[in-house]
C-alpha cells in the first residue's frame, strides 16, 4: 500500500514534466502540437527524433515548423539563426511540394505570428489564415483542436475566423 502511494505521489510529481507526447515512441500529431504549445528544447529534440520514420513531405513540415520552434527556445543568437534558417527552408519545401495543404499553412502561420519581425518571415499571414478559415472542415479532428487551440491566444486567426 505505501509503495503504490509512493508510486503515485512521483508521477504525480514529475509526470506533468514529462514531454508532451501520447504513449508509445511514434510520432502522433497530439503530442507534436502539445510541443509546438511548449518551450522545452528537450521535448522539441524528442519529437524531431520521432519524425525519423514519416513520410514525406509531412516529415519536412513538421522538421521545419520544430526546428523554427526550437530556435525560439533556444540560446545564442547564431544557433537561433541558424535553426530558424534551416526550419525555413524544410517548411517552405513541403509547401512548395504540396501548397494546398491546409496544416501546413496552419503551421506557417504559427512560425509567422511569433517570428520576430526583424526575420522577415510574415509575409503570408493573411493568405494562410483566409485559407485555413475556408478549409478548416478538411483537417483532420485532432489538427482542428490544435487549430482551435492556437486561435484563443493568436492575434491573427480568431476562433470566430472557424
Amino acid at each position: 500500500m505505501l509503495l503504490g502511494s509512493c508510486l503515485i505521489i512521483v508521477c504525480m510529481l514529475f509526470g506533468s514534466n514529462l514531454p508532451a507526447q501520447d504513449s508509445g515512441s511514434t510520432f502522433k500529431k497530439t503530442g507534436f502540437y502539445n510541443v509546438m504549445a511548449g518551450k522545452s528544447a528537450d521535448a522539441i529534440n524528442q519529437q524531431l527524433d520521432l519524425l525519423k520514420n514519416l513520410a514525406e513531405p509531412e516529415k519536412t513540415a513538421y522538421e521545419g515548423a520544430l526546428l523554427m520552434k526550437k530556435a525560439g527556445v533556444t540560446g545564442g543568437p547564431k544557433k537561433k539563426l541558424d535553426l530558424f534558417k534551416a526550419g525555413h527552408k524544410k517548411l517552405e519545401a513541403a509547401l512548395r511540394e504540396d501548397s494546398s495543404n491546409v496544416e501546413f499553412r496552419f503551421l506557417r502561420l504559427m512560425i509567422q505570428e511569433n517570428a520576430p519581425g526583424i526575420l522577415g518571415y510574415k509575409g503570408e499571414l493573411e493568405k494562410d489564415k483566409l485559407y485555413i478559415k475556408n478549409n478548416f472542415k478538411k483537417l483532420p479532428p485532432v489538427v482542428q483542436q490544435a487549430v482551435r487551440d492556437y486561435s484563443k491566444e493568436s492575434r491573427i486567426l480568431k476562433q470566430a475566423d472557424l
